[in-house]
């Protein structure tokens, strides 16, 4: 066979990119120090990239200097931008695209994996990258910033955030560690209350405020706002029995919670807010605003979203 004949016959064997969005440069940014990513992730993403017709890039994260590395991913003007690395890190690229494009495909590379589990329904990193490249289309994610922090999936404020981390360990079996999460937030858990208002209403206060995108919203079938729930337990035996349901099974069952839609959301406390966004935990300042943000990005993502997660 020809070298013609043989190119020819290996560009029929390639699996065909998505018919539902115009991919003819994708760059990829790798952290193997990410999460799940490990050394040998660059190489393996570059195999997977060079089956399909298109120009790839592999841009690793090395040296700390990731946003330079971000802002050269965005300066090559690639149809898409995948991002296999920490939860932050998805977020933060994120952040930088506009409603217009580059797209951005979060892989699953962190801990809690939040916004590519929602996109991919997968935990598996090499099978969402292919779900985006065969059967993705370009979708506009709504979502939410609070203090310059966006966030796409959902926001805990107050002290059941500080369990994330131990429902985290959890989850990947990390007992030990789960347990030490558990009793740090058990010092820390409702020894404050927040005071909110919803667009302008009246004023609340609550235990915790969660909000949540219509993305992954399970109550929300439009993006008209930020699913807001306010936990509000009457006594600490509730409080408990309410953190526990939050981590384990359907929350808005609770008599305890109230939810309604918001576009914009202040919420004040004594002192500095624990918060969990998208899986990243922080500490927002006493006085926090949250707005909704209709057209935050423009994912690269099958339709509808294969939501695993959902909330």
């Amino acid at each position: 066979m020809t070298d013609v004949a043989q190119t020819l016959s290996d560009a029929d064997e390639r699996p065909a990119l998505t018919p539902h969005a115009q991919i003819r440069h994708a760059v990829m940014l790798v952290n193997p120090l990410s999460g799940s990513v490990g050394p040998r992730a660059a190489a393996e993403a570059e195999t997977i990239l060079a089956g399909y017709d298109l120009k790839a890039q592999i841009m690793t994260f090395e040296g700390g200097n990731f946003d330079q590395i971000i802002a050269d991913a965005f300066a090559a003007k690639p149809d898409v931008i995948f991002v296999l690395a920490g939860d932050g890190t998805a977020r933060s690229v994120a952040s930088k695209a506009s409603p217009n494009g580059p797209m951005i495909a979060p892989l699953p590379g962190g801990t809690m994996n939040m916004l590519p589990k929602a996109l991919y329904g997968t935990a598996d990193w090499k099978l969402a990258l292919k779900r985006a490249l065969e059967e993705g289309e370009p979708q506009a994610v709504s979502g939410g910033e609070v203090q310059g922090e966006y966030f796409y999936c959902a926001a805990i404020l107050g002290s059941p955030a500080l369990w994330a981390p131990a429902r985290e360990a959890m989850r990947t079996g990390k007992i030990k560690l789960a347990w030490q999460y558990g009793r740090r937030a058990l010092k820390r858990a409702f020894s404050g209350r927040l005071r909110f208002t919803l667009d302008g209403g009246e004023k609340r206060r609550t235990e915790a405020l969660v909000l949540i995108s219509p993305m992954i919203s399970k109550a929300m079938e439009d993006p008209i706002g930020l699913e807001a729930a306010a936990m509000d337990p009457s006594d600490t035996t509730q409080a408990f029995r309410l953190a526990a349901t939050a981590l384990f099974s359907d929350w808005r069952q609770d008599p305890a919670v109230s939810t309604r839609p918001a576009k914009l959301i202040e919420v004040r406390a004594r002192s500095k807010i624990p918060a969990v966004i998208d899986g990243e935990p922080l500490l927002l300042k006493p006085e926090a605003v949250i707005r909704f943000v209709p057209k935050a990005f423009k994912a690269l993502a099958p339709r509808p979203p294969s939501a695993e997660d959902s909330i």
